[in-house]
């Protein structure tokens, strides 16, 4: 079996189906191979949240410019590829408001408080459900439902061998797995680049019936809308990879968050997620370093956010045009002492 596809993405979550989106938005054709079943990107809240994440990040301005002009990509990304977005803004419960409105403030957004409560217009968010299968559905894009076995490079292509010894070519290959890099079969100098990735468990939980009008952040974590109910959240455990629910925690979690407790456990859906993370935080987007391959990795918190912007600079690079203003962020290099160089000779030891 081989690939009449452009471009080869490992991974369906946010950032790997936006590249494959904004690639065939372009004209490329995209074959996009994953396990299936749940993974990080649908197990989130959907949150496009420049301001109160960048308050979660330390109060960078540069971080805030940086979040902000990703944000600004979604309103064009939503409207070509059909996918919800709600621009209702969030707010933020308690006796701190109006300090955490005046950060806001500080750092360009638009925000304001009034007795325990501050808002700002500048966070937004999706349907992680509905988007991701508005993803899958963009015409040029096609799903294989499999395990990837093996990527090596094969002449001028990158051949992916599956676990039923189904083999994939093209002349680009996006490694777009999350956390699942480190299973992958990788070589030694991307493994180096990737090898900064660290997993973290995370677990919301699904309440049906009456939803908020908005997202409320606060101290202990959020209460975000969903279809059909509200979604509470998140607990983030670094190095924990299992999906069992933690039932315990996560009604303290809704206890803390709405306080009072649900009652029976039958009333929350718990879900749960295993998402990358990098020591700064932001994604491994850009070259790995070989020619024709690429990465899309380990978002942590800002995956739906960041999607449409890594889609973008992702696509720039395949199409080999000059990056923009905002690539360097996301160099995957960035952590390596010695860049580029020092992995590179690894792949010829």
């Amino acid at each position: 079996m081989s690939s009449s596809a452009d471009v080869i993405v490992v991974g369906a979550g946010v950032l790997g189906l936006c590249t494959a989106a904004t690639l065939a938005r372009r004209g490329l054709t995209a074959t996009v191979i994953d396990p299936g079943g749940t993974n990080a990107s649908s197990v989130a809240a959907g949150m496009i949240a420049p301001a109160f994440e960048t308050l979660a990040d330390g109060d960078d301005p540069e971080r805030a410019r940086l979040f902000l002009g990703a944000r600004e990509a979604w309103p064009d990304f939503a409207a070509r590829f059909g996918l919800p977005l709600y621009r209702e803004g969030a707010a933020w419960s308690g006796p701190d408001a109006a300090p955490i409105a005046g950060r806001l403030t500080a750092l360009g957004f638009a925000a304001d408080a009034d007795n325990d409560a501050a808002f700002t217009p500048d966070d937004w968010r999706t349907d992680p459900v509905a988007a991701l299968a508005a993803l899958r559905a963009v015409g040029g894009v096609t799903s294989v439902q499999a395990m990837v076995k093996a990527i090596a490079p094969c002449s001028q292509n990158w051949q992916v061998t599956l676990q039923d010894d189904r083999t994939l070519s093209a002349g680009h290959l996006v490694i777009a797995a999350g956390a699942g890099v480190a299973a992958l079969d990788l070589p030694p100098s991307v493994r180096a680049l990737a090898g900064v990735v660290t997993p973290i468990r995370g677990q919301i939980g699904f309440l049906a019936g009456a939803s908020n009008d908005r997202t409320v952040r606060g101290p202990h974590g959020y209460i975000a809308p969903a279809t059909g109910g509200r979604v509470i959240g998140a607990t983030m455990e670094p190095g924990r990879t299992d999906l069992d629910p933690d039932e315990e925690g996560g009604l303290a979690l809704v206890r803390a968050n709405t306080g009072s407790a649900v009652p029976g456990a039958q009333a929350v859906t718990w879900r749960v997620g295993i998402r990358g993370a990098t020591p700064d935080g932001l994604p491994l987007i850009g070259s790995a370093g070989l020619p024709g391959l690429w990465l899309a990795l380990a978002p942590r918190r800002n995956g739906w956010l960041l999607g449409p912007l890594a889609g973008a600079i992702l696509a720039d690079a395949v199409q080999g045009q000059p990056p923009g203003p905002q690539a360097a962020a996301f160099d995957p290099a960035r952590f390596l002492t010695g860049g580029r160089q020092a992995a590179s000779r690894e792949d010829s030891d």
